[in-house]
């Protein structure tokens, strides 16, 4: 699990941006930060989750392991034991907070819901910005690898010892004194 950043210019949008976790491999936001955001009690959220449960597939919401909850209370210092629920909580996909609006029906939870997937697109394009990135790095490595094995085989050439050759037979009248 792993915290993603990104340079989001309203308090808001920081306040987004510091919820958004990387958990199974996707971005992710707790129903916790998202109850804070949407200005209405956890239990309250999620209660509105179990009325609605055929609008979450498990691609759009899922319930933290143990041990995924438990990494994430030794990341965050502000997960103290005994603060929270005994259950473990539940995480949105971004696709997960887009059906949260629908089911939460009130001006914040709207004005809200804009941002936090304005947020989530935003990181999706730095996140293809930096494959891009990887892609030429890669391209380059491959192309400067070809030419500098070429040098390196110049190289080894010159440095190795010359071959021994046989010795030539003189040409010509030679005289043997000794």
């Amino acid at each position: 699990m792993s915290r993603i950043k990104s340079a989001l210019p309203s308090v808001l949008e920081d306040r987004i941006e510091n919820k958004i976790f990387v958990i199974r491999g996707q971005r992710v936001m707790m129903d916790r930060d998202l109850a804070e955001l949407y200005q209405v009690s956890t239990k309250r959220l999620n209660e509105q989750v179990r009325r609605n449960r055929k609008r979450f597939p498990i691609h759009f919401m899922f319930r933290l392991s143990k041990e995924e909850n438990n990494s994430l209370r030794s990341q965050n210092a502000t997960l103290n034991r005994g603060q929270h629920s005994k259950y473990f909580p539940h995480v949105f996909t971004e696709h997960g907070v887009t059906m949260l609006a629908s089911v939460l029906n009130s001006d914040q939870a709207i004005q809200v819901n804009i941002q936090i997937i304005e947020a989530f697109i935003r990181l999706r394009g730095i996140l293809n910005e930096h494959q891009e990135l990887r892609k030429k790095i890669i391209s380059m490595e491959q192309k400067y690898d070809q030419q500098f094995q070429e040098v390196f085989l110049a190289i080894r050439k010159l440095i190795e010892p010359p071959k021994i050759l046989k010795p030539k037979k003189e040409i010509g009248f030679h005289t043997h004194l000794q």
